[in-house]
């Protein structure tokens, strides 16, 4: 229990700990939050990590000075973009064990079919759609690599979707961050990005159970 209050807390308290990130890590602080977008993007095992809500954390940062706003936007856009490649490539391998039956450590078999449900719905629009959408975002393209898509077809909307979706966010918390009521009020707004971001993967829960009763 405590682990998962401590969780919770890294997101409430969002604001806090990225002060005591840059603060103890400075330029390293660049490196540490690529890898969380990557790992987020990239490993089907860690869709749990911030995704929406830190962007727009160091969007707000950036406006205040401590963050370069313009190495936040390259920086994090190939993190995004490299993950969401590497999660291909693993699906590509893994996927068809997963589908044919065999068990794989760490995978839940639910992502993966309300992924491949996301994917039938939306076509190749996935891959775009699926960046605003946590978990969807993180299976999305291991579910592509299975051997849905082409990676051609893949990498455009990939590197479209991945522009697309660090650019929001980021300059959300930029322009937006800094205004007084978003200050008084930072972790009700972060409460609420994360609210609205896990939002459409509840109605479509939702929509699941009742047309199966």
């Amino acid at each position: 229990m405590e682990m998962i209050a401590d969780f919770i807390g890294l997101f409430i308290h969002l604001d806090k700990n990225l002060t005591l990130l840059i603060g103890t890590f400075g330029a390293w602080t660049y490196v540490i939050i690529f890898l969380i977008i990557f790992c987020e993007t990239g490993l089907v095992v860690t869709p749990f990590l911030p995704g929406d809500s830190l962007l727009f954390a160091l969007g707000t940062f950036a406006a205040i000075g401590a963050l370069e706003l313009e190495l936040l936007l390259v920086t994090l856009t190939i993190a995004a973009v490299a993950g969401d490649a590497v999660n291909y490539v693993a699906g590509h391998i893994l996927g068809p064990r997963i589908f044919r039956g065999e068990n794989v450590r760490f995978l839940k078999r639910e992502y993966l079919d309300r992924t491949h449900k996301f994917y039938e719905k939306y076509g190749g629009k996935t891959i775009f759609l699926a960046r605003f959408v946590p978990i969807i975002r993180t299976f999305a393209p291991f579910v592509a690599g299975i051997g849905s898509m082409t990676y051609w077809r893949f990498a455009c909307y990939n590197v479209l979707g991945g522009i697309t979706w660090i650019t929001v966010f980021i300059l959300g918390g930029y322009y937006f961050g800094s205004l007084p009521f978003v200050k008084q009020n930072f972790t009700l707004i972060i409460i609420a990005i994360i609210i609205i971001s896990i939002l459409p993967g509840v109605i479509e829960i939702i929509r699941q159970r009742a047309q199966s009763s």
